[in-house]
């Protein structure tokens, strides 16, 4: 139970940035896409100097939170130091890119002139991801400040095998498979 804390409180933040991330692709793709084809002026679209590259973080830090949370799933259901590992540096990866999209969004909102409503939302959700995936790679590394928590880089509690540990030269009195002593 102890060990549980953090992976109670990191699962269901894991399953709201992957559905978020997943929105982002989405919104980020079409915008891109009206974006490309010059469709500036769409009704639901609009943009300024900082929409292209704001875009191509978005669908970046998008994809690469899509691939951090298969991962975190993983690590979610062993729960150990070594899938803690991969899981803790692809969430660090996508959260700094999401970070850079964040500032790219920021300066977007900051430019003004008509932004449509897809554009907005894809602003949104850069800006709440950038908060909860930072959350939850707090999480995720909180085991490195207590076992209670959840796994550290240094838990070594695992390999071992799940029976009780066998004595490698074999049962008492015998060594080399010649008998020492009495049977009893």
């Amino acid at each position: 139970m102890a060990q549980t804390v953090g992976r109670n409180i990191a699962a269901p933040l894991l399953f709201l940035n992957l559905i978020m991330y997943l929105i982002v692709v989405g919104f980020a793709s079409w915008c891109l896409n009206r974006f490309i084809n010059g469709q500036t002026n769409h009704p639901s679209f609009g943009g300024n100097g900082a929409t292209m590259f704001f875009l191509t973080f978005a669908l970046l830090a998008g994809v690469l939170g899509v691939a951090s949370k298969f991962i975190g799933g993983n690590h979610i259901r062993a729960w150990r130091s070594d899938s803690l590992a991969a899981a803790g540096s692809t969430s660090l990866i996508a959260w700094a890119i999401t970070a850079i999209a964040f500032g790219l969004a920021c300066k977007e909102i900051n430019l003004g002139q008509h932004r449509g409503w897809r554009l907005r939302m894809v602003e949104a959700f850069i800006i709440i991801l950038t908060f909860t995936q930072f959350l939850y790679l707090l999480l995720l590394h909180a085991g490195t400040f207590s076992s209670r928590y959840g796994p550290g880089y240094r838990d070594t509690d695992y390999g071992i095998g799940a029976g009780p540990s066998v004595d490698p030269a074999g049962p008492k009195g015998v060594v080399g498979g010649a008998a020492t002593g009495t049977r009893v």
